[in-house]
């Protein structure tokens, strides 16, 4: 390292440090607004890598939505911890992002990653079934999972077996279509039948880059408190 990177390496640190603060203040006054203070809640992101996400990969807008999401897991979570998964026609769970791991998370634990296919066709069910496998089998608890599922079209009719399924599980899927894509399966996930309780949201964004922070959090935490409220009346969770 010669003495210019040493003298700008931590200033950029800095910034990036300053830009999650930011982050977190944004998310405090939404959940305020939504009357979500107080709630303890687990928090994961299922990003999709399939071959048309390839761009928004290489240009940094998913690190950046990982940083966006993660401000909400540390205001719901004791541990700041958000839960990732990235999928295309096979998955991959990754560790954690925390505070202390998120700067460069994407390239370290995804595209620098030879274990994580990349860039193939999509097939949702198989990462949700796994989304499902770690929340109710392998490590539940009694505390409401908020799962962000990123995902630029064209998803598998197939979600419905297990969303239909987990409706009776502490688990609230909020989807989020990214592009200009086909998401006709997400958009009736409104109207989707057999369900305990409604257990799933979506919401369309041409451009997530160009959406404030605001913005986004106050859509990604739009039908959270109504979930809660009906599973806490179904006796989903306590």
């Amino acid at each position: 390292m010669g003495l210019f990177d040493k003298i700008f390496k931590k200033p950029e640190k800095t910034a990036d440090l300053s830009g999650i603060s930011l982050k977190k203040k944004t998310a405090t006054i939404v959940l305020e607004k939504k009357k979500l203070t107080g709630v303890s809640a687990r928090v994961g992101i299922v990003l999709d890598i399939s071959g048309s996400m390839r761009k928004l990969y290489n240009e940094g807008v998913v690190q950046d939505v990982v940083e966006r999401v993660l401000a909400v897991a540390s205001q719901f979570d004791d541990d700041g911890e958000l839960d990732v998964w990235v999928y295309d026609n096979e998955f991959s769970r990754l560790p954690a992002a925390t505070e202390a791991t998120f700067m460069g998370y994407v390239e370290k634990n995804i595209l620098s990653n030879s274990g994580v296919h990349k860039f193939g066709r999509n097939d949702e069910p198989k990462v949700m079934e796994d989304v499902i496998r770690k929340y109710t089998k392998q490590d539940p608890s009694g505390e409401p999972v908020f799962l962000v599922f990123i995902n630029d079209g064209g998803c598998k009719p197939g979600i419905k077996k297990f969303i239909v399924e987990s409706s009776g599980q502490p688990i609230f899927w909020q989807f989020i279509g990214i592009g200009d894509s086909n998401f006709d399966v997400l958009r009736r996930l409104d109207t989707m039948e057999g369900r305990v309780v409604d257990n799933a949201n979506f919401f369309h964004l041409d451009d997530i880059s160009q959406v404030s922070d605001a913005e986004l959090y106050d859509q990604l935490l739009n039908e959270f408190p109504m979930w809660l409220k009906e599973a806490k009346g179904k006796g989903i969770l306590k």
